[in-house]
């Protein structure tokens, strides 16, 4: 909610090198293509963006797009305060290096000695496990049912309270999985060493020494601007967003700010201001798991490459809002995008990151679609290993290939070479590469900020066909099933149509592969019944399998 190359040479290279600026008529030729990029993804008549873009200590761009009130039409300011989501993250990471700086936490330390109540399973969970999210905590906010009490104030020990007894999901240190109760917990440590309130400390001790004047824990705002109204894309159009309580995001993701004063945030921090020399290199490099494999991941930050050049930056979901900021160090560049709506839309992240390529002269391909031979297309077909035990499949439907990650909607991938393809409005890419004997062998995936090798493992399975039955069978296993605590999955029929509903989440189409088997098109799952075991449902999805019982 609140969801990755060491960059410190890149950073010393930055600090020690003399100020060069471009010519006055080439930043307005950058900016002004940057802008005709953004206007083209941000619609004046819908939710938009507040984007700046600093090059050389000196503002290429800054401006806002779109409306702050669709409702109202009322537009969008640059300045104009935005929640931040997990880019609060950077800010609490800061936070728990000041107290390393000074003496007061150890990143080695296990984290009883700041919460001695905390049980960790017989493990040692470390400060450093949380700020890299390899605790094997498991993250509150993807827990089953999370999205249905998200509107509750909670205080901060309730909300430890909700996850501290889930058995961990691995060993710490052993892997990366993204986690905001780690940093849920890192704002709980911060209260208890610092002995002042989370939003306070950072009010004190970040905010007001760097002029940060529109940047605050969202509810104890100085500055009373207010922020922009948040949005989610319904079929109807955008809608305001469903509430939350800030409470629950809290030290992962409770900030708001605005691109002016995120360009003062960055301006120290590309400077050394607030932190050690040294921790700040720390904060920068990525973590390096047991297995010792990285994990592009520092202290708050993401790192890896954007068109060649290093970076180093972080993005934010939280309901109504995404945001992305990134540093090119080297370059001397730095883009933040704050948008107010949630989904619908291109993300921030993509803005930002078409905007930066611009900047430092290396934009983003336009790929044109061409044709190839059937034949060709399927070879390609397969499954492919992403990370984990997670999986990519990829099939061929008619004169274009369909790729569908396990538990994820499908896509269309376009030709553009006879072993390259995009997706149409993204900025991912994919590529085919055969071996020595001429077999498709691996599919590498071109993100804008890495690359992924995924080896092929096998053949696709066969494309699922619907069958019909008898509505009165379906209409036996329609109702409510409680899979965990807060989490239903609800069935129901509209004519010859079947659907499935999950709380928190629209309606999805099911379609029967027998009388017991349901699979959802839009997602790749499957939902089981047996008959041996009545009024009990099988959620099988991503190569997990949840059971459920059916409510009275």
């Amino acid at each position: 909610m609140f969801k990755p190359s060491p960059v410190c040479a890149a950073i010393a290279v930055l600090l020690a090198a003399p100020l060069v600026h471009a010519a006055p008529e080439l930043a307005e030729d950058v900016a002004a293509r940057i802008d005709q990029v953004l206007s083209a993804t941000y619609k004046a008549d819908a939710p938009g963006a507040t984007v700046i873009v600093v090059k050389d200590g000196k503002t290429l761009l800054r401006k806002a797009y779109g409306l702050a009130d669709v409702e109202r039409k009322l537009p969008l300011a640059a300045d104009t305060p935005m929640r931040l989501g997990s880019i609060t993250k950077q800010f609490t990471s800061t936070a728990i290096l000041m107290l390393v700086d000074e003496g007061r936490i150890r990143l080695d330390d296990d984290i009883t000695v700041y919460l001695p109540d905390y049980p960790t399973q017989g493990k040692k969970i470390t400060i450093e496990h949380l700020l890299t999210h390899t605790s094997g905590i498991v993250s509150y906010t993807g827990k089953p049912g999370y999205a249905l009490a998200m509107q509750k104030d909670l205080t901060v020990q309730q909300m430890v309270d909700s996850f501290k007894n889930d058995p961990l999901d691995f060993a710490p240190g052993s892997r990366y999985k993204y986690n905001n109760s780690g940093y849920f917990l890192l704002g709980a440590i911060i209260e208890k060493v610092s002995g002042k309130t989370y939003d306070k400390f950072v009010e004190e001790r970040i905010f007001v020494p760097l002029g940060m004047t529109r940047s605050a824990y969202e509810g104890h705002e100085r500055d009373k601007t207010p922020r922009a109204q948040g949005y989610t894309r319904a079929p109807e159009g955008f809608q305001p967003s469903k509430p939350i309580s800030m409470t629950q995001p809290y030290a992962a993701g409770s900030l708001v700010s605005t691109v002016d004063d995120l360009a003062r945030w960055d301006a120290a921090v590309s400077s050394g201001k607030l932190l050690q020399a040294g921790s700040w290199q720390r904060a920068f490099t990525p973590y390096t798991l047991s297995t010792g494999s990285s994990t592009g991941y520092g202290y708050g930050w993401e790192t890896g490459t954007l068109r060649g050049a290093q970076m180093i930056g972080h993005g934010g979901g939280i309901p109504g809002f995404n945001s992305f900021a990134l540093r090119l160090p080297a370059e001397k560049l730095y883009v933040a995008v704050l948008s107010n709506v949630d989904s619908g839309m291109a993300p921030a992240s993509e803005a930002a990151y078409k905007a930066a390529a611009i900047a430092i002269g290396k934009p983003f391909p336009d790929y044109q679609a061409r044709k190839l031979d059937p034949k060709l297309l399927d070879a390609y077909a397969g499954v492919y290993r992403a990370e984990g035990s997670d999986t990519r499949t990829v099939r061929r439907d008619g004169e274009r290939l369909v790729l569908q990650r396990a538990g994820r909607p499908p896509v269309t991938l376009q030709a553009y070479s006879e072993t390259s393809f995009f997706v149409p409005d993204s900025l991912q890419s994919f590529e085919f590469s055969r071996d020595a004997q001429g077999r498709v062998s691996q599919l590498v995936v071109h993100n804008p900020t890495a690359d992924q090798v995924n080896p092929r493992i096998g053949d696709a399975p066969p494309q699922r066909v619907a069958v019909r039955i008898d509505h009165a069978r379906f209409d036996a296993y329609a109702g409510r099933y409680q899979l965990t605590p807060g989490f239903v999955i609800e069935l129901s029929r509209d004519g010859d149509r079947y659907w499935t509903q999950a709380s928190g989440q629209g309606k999805v189409e099911v379609f029967a592969l027998n009388e017991k088997t349901f699979f959802s098109n839009a997602v790749d799952a499957e939902l089981r019944f047996d008959d041996a075991k009545p009024g009990q449902l099988v959620l099988a999805q991503g190569g997990r399998e949840l059971k459920g019982a059916k409510l009275p």
